[in-house]
């Protein structure tokens, strides 16, 4: 069944971080059964507090997006993501 990989930017903390995730992410993904949805573009909050950014992918299974998240080339590369941003993430399944 499928799933998705939400991200919610919090706040910024390292720009050039960011930049350097920004940069490098793109060949890691292309190694994975993805597809990127939405990713920090125009939002309107509905309710609650509003959040920086908000990244979305689809993967075929949970299995699928956890073997791409706790890859180590991925890993590798969420550290400039993780020194840049405090972030929300989470894996649902769909319908």
């Amino acid at each position: 069944m499928v799933a998705y990989v939400i991200y919610i930017r919090e706040q910024t903390h390292d720009q050039k971080e960011l930049n350097i995730y920004a940069s490098s992410v793109g060949s890691v993904l292309e190694r994975f059964p993805m597809q990127v949805l939405a990713a920090n573009g125009r939002l309107e909050v509905l309710e609650g507090p509003a959040p920086e950014a908000v990244t979305i992918a689809g993967f075929p299974t949970i299995d699928a997006a956890l073997a791409w998240y706790r890859s180590p080339d991925y890993q590798a590369v969420a550290q400039h993501r993780f020194k840049g941003a405090s972030y929300r993430g989470f894996v649902v399944e769909g319908l």
